[in-house]
């Protein structure tokens, strides 16, 4: 950027907080949540909802467990209006679960918003007016005591109408841009606020200081908020609220800082929906806590129905990389990342350790109510160990570790070919093409084993076999003895065939239990040219499994050689 462009801006004022006590501090408990997607991220959209959209949403923030709602401002707008009056006549709002409604300082938007609201059992009615620096001499050119008076008096104005209605009333009052606003100022006019309205520890007041614009890095915003702790007046009768902008992207952040700060409520949104950049995200500050080993107070564990009705409520997509609720924030491309969560799953697994530790996964997708389908996910920045993970997981394929060079391998020829992402299914796919079928090579016909004796100690062990293989049409008869099936099927291949190699390795497990299930069995083989190749074969007879995976590797063998030739 050019320094005469820079010149523009100047810095944010810090506070003078040499005791400051929230960096020593960490949070060990939920806050009260309140939602204002149904005003705050309303009124951003587009596209603003329709009753029936907001009806949806208003269901899915009462699935989620959200206590306060803020439903709208009904003196602005008659939908909102419209809507508000729907709850409350169609008993829409459940016991224990608060509206909140959003007013300004005017003595006729006040009636019209209890108006709105006559006939509920219990609501919150939200103050605001703007107090910071800019807007006072810009917008409005008055002075610091015009501001405070008109704040004064839409609290008189609030306070009588709550005395003539049968709504059990709870007030809340916001010096908007609170940000922008002198510390001492904010302060005074919240004192005189609260001197209308006499809060007690039984009814306390909500004092909600908004970083309407974000403008400063997240520990100056707590500094301000332990600060107007400290100082006010009555700290335990009032609730410190929170509602946090994302103008710098900080807004997470800058809400758990206040936390720690001392704050008790937070108001925002789900995804961070709302004005310019968006209103702070309670699901990501919710999930973050749940990472934390913190019951956050707000259920998630069915994030595809959350971000469903979102999306078809606000016309807006949520993020492929957004935390916790992204398409791809569960999923790895990494080679090493992949090699890294496969080895955590297992260790998992093998350990049945109750704490979650899985390398790059924060927390487990399944307590969100996704599955482990996509934490892996294949294209030609992937390695072996994601391939393996791919193989086990959504197929029941135990690769040894040393097969898995050789399969990744193959699988990188592939991506590079087409040049796109492989899903689950194609990876299958291409094992069972190169390893299982075998269709330009030896096929097993039949197999019998003819003679068979077993000695106390296996030394004295024989086998006589006999098979049947098919080679480009034509069938081939082998016929040898071993000290097993196994060795006696290889003594067969060399003296009837005139094949050369030597068995390395040998590995089988189950794909499914129960008597009737299917076994594979994996084999290495060490050909002529010392070369190593492995093969896979998979029947219900794990001796026949044996015998498929060693023609499978003899057949990757020769298929080389012929394509060398």
């Amino acid at each position: 950027m050019q320094a005469s462009k820079t010149r523009k801006y100047r810095p944010y004022p810090t506070v003078d907080l040499p005791d400051r006590t929230w960096p020593d501090k960490s949070i060990a408990k939920a806050p009260i949540w309140c939602s204002v997607d149904l005003r705050d991220g309303n009124q951003a959209l587009i596209q603003p909802m329709n009753l029936e959209e907001k009806l949806e949403m208003f269901r899915l923030l009462l699935e989620v467990g959200f206590k306060e709602i803020e439903a709208g401002f009904p003196a602005a707008s008659q939908v909102e209006y419209d809507f508000l009056r729907l709850l409350i006549d169609t008993r829409q709002v459940p016991s224990g679960v608060v509206l909140q409604v959003l007013t300004q300082a005017r003595e006729q938007l006040i009636r019209k918003t209890y108006n709105a609201i006559e006939g509920a059992k219990e609501a919150i009615v939200h103050l605001y007016n703007s107090t910071s620096t800019l807007q006072r001499d810009v917008v409005f050119k008055k002075g610091r005591k015009e501001i405070i008076d008109l704040a004064v008096h839409g609290a008189q104005l609030i306070h009588e109408q709550a005395q003539a209605s049968d709504v059990h009333i709870r007030y809340e009052y916001s010096p908007e841009s609170f940000t922008g606003t002198e510390l001492d100022y904010a302060l005074e006019i919240c004192e005189a606020v609260l001197e209308v309205w006499q809060p007690t520890p039984e009814k306390p007041v909500i004092i909600n200081l908004p970083a309407t614009v974000e403008m400063s890095t997240p520990n100056i915003y707590a500094d301000r908020i332990e600060w107007f702790c400290r100082k006010i007046s009555c700290r335990d009768r009032v609730q410190i609220s929170l509602h946090a902008h994302n103008d710098r992207g900080s807004a997470v952040a800058a809400t758990e800082l206040a936390l720690m700060a001392g704050a008790d409520r937070v108001e925002g949104t789900l995804f961070g929906n709302g004005e310019r950049t968006g209103n702070v995200d309670i699901l990501n500050l919710a999930l973050n806590m749940f990472s934390q080993g913190v019951e956050p107070g707000l259920d998630f564990s069915n994030i595809n129905r959350v971000i469903n009705v979102y999306e078809r409520c606000t016309k807006l997509k949520v993020h492929p990389r957004h935390p916790y609720a992204g398409e791809l924030v569960y999923t790895a491309f990494s080679g090493s990342h992949q090699d890294a969560i496969n080895k955590g799953m297992t260790a998992i697994e093998l350990t049945e350790s109750e704490l979650w530790e899985v390398p790059y996964l924060p927390i487990d997708p399944q307590d969100l109510g996704r599955t482990y389908e996509s934490i892996i996910r294949i294209n030609s920045q992937s390695g072996k160990g994601g391939v393996a993970y791919i193989m086990e997981r959504e197929f029941g394929f135990k690769l040894p570790k040393d097969m898995h060079p050789g399969f990744g391998r193959v699988i990188q020829e592939v991506t590079d070919a087409c040049g796109e992402e492989l899903s689950a299914e194609m990876v299958f796919h291409t094992f069972e093409k190169e390893y299982l079928l075998g269709q330009n090579g030896f096929r097993l016909k039949s197999f019998e084993v003819m003679k068979r004796h077993i000695d106390r100690d296996e030394k004295g062990s024989r086998a006589e076999i006999s098979a049947v293989l098919e080679y480009r049409g034509e069938e081939k008869k082998v016929q040898a003895g071993g000290n097993g099936p196994l060795d006696a099927f290889c003594t067969a291949l060399r003296q009837d065939l005139h094949l050369h190699f030597s068995l390395h390795s040998y590995h089988e497990h189950a794909l499914a239990r129960g008597s009737s299930s299917k076994a594979v069995s994996y084999i290495e083989i060490i050909d002529s040219d010392e070369e190593s190749w492995w093969g896979a074969g998979v029947d219900t007879d794990i001796i026949v499994a044996s015998i498929k995976s060693l023609l499978s590797a003899i057949n990757r063998s020769q298929a080389k050689r012929k394509k060398a030739a």
